[in-house]
């Protein structure tokens, strides 16, 4: 199965409207152990990135992707901004001139942007961060597509591993960012970076579905 241009920017809009509906929530959860703003901040920075779809169709995927992370960055504030546009930028720079993506080249693309929140954020997992939602995910779809599994069912398999990471933040005591500065009162509440990390996840979820029913429309994962 081939990934096109056309399917990267569906991903996008897909995450843009996830990001939306879910903001609220996000910022609810960044209240208990953050600054109040995670939605608020995310659903900025990818609404300016839906303003910039209709100028990139025509663009390679790594074009794409380059542009999604410079935005991001440019628009989001606190940690997410350079977290989520470094992860896209990573990738991106993987994918510099393509037009078509095989399953390997995507696996790859995601360890790039994986090695970027490791890199950016310096963060490892059990930290209570996006990271301990986003690795699982990778791993899990990596090694499913290495040994063979077809395509739709390891991205649900990823996407499971993602939202276990995620669930798993919640009894966590975080060591990283403003979350950090509670200590133990940061245990019983579930990392709003995790969270979104989520919701994207669901986004690439569906524009695997899409690719395989070759439609526009998807069944939404989340």
């Amino acid at each position: 199965m081939q990934f096109t241009v056309d399917h990267v920017i569906r991903f996008l809009e897909r995450a843009a409207a996830l990001i939306r509906d879910h903001s609220i929530e996000l910022t609810e959860l960044d209240a208990l152990i953050g600054d109040a703003d995670h939605g608020a901040n995310l659903n900025r920075g990818f609404t300016a990135v839906l303003a910039k779809l209709d100028d990139l169709v025509d663009e390679d995927i790594g074009t794409v992707l380059d542009v999604t992370g410079r935005t991001l960055l440019s628009t989001v504030g606190g940690a997410a901004g350079p977290l989520y546009g470094t992860a896209f930028r990573r990738a991106g720079a993987l994918l510099a001139g393509r037009r078509i993506l095989e399953s390997a080249e995507l696996v790859a693309a995601l360890e790039a942007a994986l090695q970027g929140v490791v890199e950016r954020g310096k963060v490892r997992q059990g930290e209570k961060t996006m990271l301990d939602a986003i690795a699982p995910g990778v791993e899990t779809f990596r090694d499913a597509i290495a040994q063979g599994v077809l395509l739709e069912e390891a991205a649900r398999q990823a996407l499971a591993a993602v939202e276990q990471g995620m669930r798993a933040t919640i009894p966590m005591q975080a060591t990283k960012g403003r979350a950090a500065f509670l200590g133990p009162r940061s245990i019983g509440h579930q990392d709003p970076g995790a969270t979104s990390a989520y919701y994207i996840a669901c986004a690439m979820v569906g524009d695997v579905e899409r690719l395989m029913t070759r439609s526009r429309d998807v069944s939404s994962a989340c």
